[in-house]
């Protein structure tokens, strides 16, 4: 599992990066303004449905499913039933894919109801999101390949797929901005071609791994399509919790002042890297595995599998979020205080990361707890705990944006992640499906030290080093504090028991 997690998750790494670069230059380009957060909305709508059917129910459902078929049935019949799904999705993708083209301005009445009373905005957000809109086909299927992928523990191309999104984005931005209205309308040019892109890719790797797969014309219902179909049907609220708690969050930040969109954007961007490179590779890595072992008979080995995910799980979320909380201004005015986003962005923007950074372990336990529940067919359960954090979501989300507007929202988000977090895993331990281990509990307040003792260090660095000017000098500032960060956490960890780099080493 542990070499899988590495493999996600340095390729996820380098797309994060190079999603850097690329918001990076939107920053500079858009700022925080209307075409700004109409683009951001146009990039939001594709990929919410986008993780709730290709990444959230979908994978749940048939990376267990196809894991199981391969296992017991053969290569064959695993790329049978990956064929039948993918034409499934490609005619439900199409369908609603020409039902949001038709009806976007009444879509986005819905989801970014602040927008109508000002008609450039929505203007801008109609014609932005029709664009982008079919990158929900690419991205979906390429969803689908993936999971084939996964299944067959083939994790670099499905990982590096995403490094196309962030090169062809860059590259729309400049090539094709003299030609169209604003950069925002070729940002989502670059959105739709990368989908295509990111398709292909993945596509290659399975017919190189011996399952290229062909859309047949009329799909049969077989046992095995029909017990992913029925497990989708749950699972399409369960997996989207996350999805549901950013539509609310879209809705609510459209009813604020211009710009609060943005800044949530840039700051979610910041806490997506951990939550991307630890987080998707632990929930990308464990899910096949643990089917494997509970279809095999093997509840002890999926027991430890749980708990080794959890402790390098926490042992790189708790660091990075205790950094970016401390690190917030720095982090953000480093990365995009330039060109049309100026200091008074930068402000508002490091505010919703320092709220975020709270929740982020959170988020990324999530990934961790919820394959404990997908990988033995139970996707009953998250949908009854979604449907109240949602709920609970959308209560903190009314009140906190009241006395703290953007910085409620981000507020409300770690909150609820915190909820969901502890009645997952209340749930997995009360059914007898998980416990933490006498090597779990030995290393988290080992970690906890190391994480207070870095983030001390941290806060001395930022007393003692006045804020530098210009973009140059941020960057390497910001550079020196992650290099102390790192050397810290891992050296102290490292000393007093809470993490063994020996021991990653041998396992990869």
């Amino acid at each position: 599992m542990l070499k899988g997690i590495l493999t996600v998750g340095v390729w996820t790494l380098v797309s994060r990066v190079l999603g850097f670069l690329r918001d990076m230059l939107i920053a500079a380009s858009l700022g925080a303004g209307p075409i700004a957060d109409a683009f951001f909305i146009a990039l939001k709508l594709p990929n919410l449905f986008r993780r709730l059917f290709g990444e959230g129910a979908f994978n749940a459902a048939f990376v267990p499913t196809f894991a199981a078929t391969l296992t017991l049935n053969g290569a064959a019949q695993a790329r049978a039933l990956a064929e039948r799904m993918s034409t499934l999705m490609t005619m439900w993708l199409t369908l609603l894919t020409a039902l949001g083209l038709v009806f976007m301005p009444q879509l986005l009445h819905v989801l970014a109801p602040g927008f109508v009373d000002e008609p450039i905005r929505f203007q801008f957000a109609i014609e932005l999101t029709r664009i982008t809109f079919p990158y929900l086909i690419f991205i979906c299927l390429t969803a689908l390949i993936s999971g084939v992928l996964n299944g067959l523990d083939r994790f670099a191309a499905a990982a590096g797929a995403p490094v196309l999104f962030n090169l062809l984005s860059m590259a729309s931005l400049f090539a094709l901005t003299p030609f169209v209205a604003t950069p925002g309308h070729a940002l989502a040019w670059g959105v739709t071609a990368s989908g295509a892109a990111q398709l292909l890719l993945v596509w290659v790797a399975a017919a190189r791994a011996g399952m290229p797969l062909r859309l047949i014309s009329l799909p049969r219902l077989t046992p095995e399509v029909q017990d992913v179909l029925r497990r989708m049907g749950p699972g399409l609220i369960g997996a989207g919790v996350t999805q549901l708690n950013l539509a609310v969050d879209m809705v609510i930040a459209s009813l604020l002042p211009a710009g609060a969109i943005s800044y949530l954007y840039y700051a979610d961007r910041i806490g997506q890297l951990p939550l991307g490179v630890i987080g998707a590779a632990v929930g990308t890595a464990m899910l096949p595995l643990l089917a494997k072992q509970l279809r095999g008979g093997k509840p002890l080995s999926a027991h430890r599998t749980m708990n080794r995910a959890l402790e390098l799980s926490l042992a790189l979320a708790l660091p990075a979020a205790a950094a970016q909380a401390v690190l917030a201004w720095p982090i953000i005015s480093a990365l995009f205080m330039r060109g049309a986003f100026g200091e008074l962005e930068a402000i508002a923007t490091s505010a919703a990361l320092t709220v975020y950074a709270l929740g982020l372990p959170a988020f990324i336990l999530v990934k961790a707890y919820v394959p404990g529940f997908f990988a033995r067919g139970d996707t009953a359960t998250p949908v009854k705990v979604g449907l109240c954090i949602v709920a609970v979501n959308l209560a903190l989300n009314l009140v906190l944006t009241r006395y703290l507007a953007h910085v409620g929202i981000a507020l409300a988000t770690s909150l609820s992640a915190w909820i969901n977090v502890a009645v997952l895993a209340w749930l997995l331990r009360h059914r007898g499906q998980w416990r933490p281990d006498r090597r779990l509990r030995r290393r988290l307040p080992r970690l906890l030290m190391a994480t207070l003792a870095m983030a001390v260090v941290l806060l001395a660095m930022r007393a003692a080093i006045p804020d530098p000017v210009g973009s140059t000098a941020r960057l390497v500032v910001l550079a020196a504090y992650v290099v102390v960060g790192l050397i810290t956490y891992f050296g102290i960890a490292q000393a007093i028991g809470g993490l063994h780099i020996s021991e990653i080493r041998r396992r990869r």
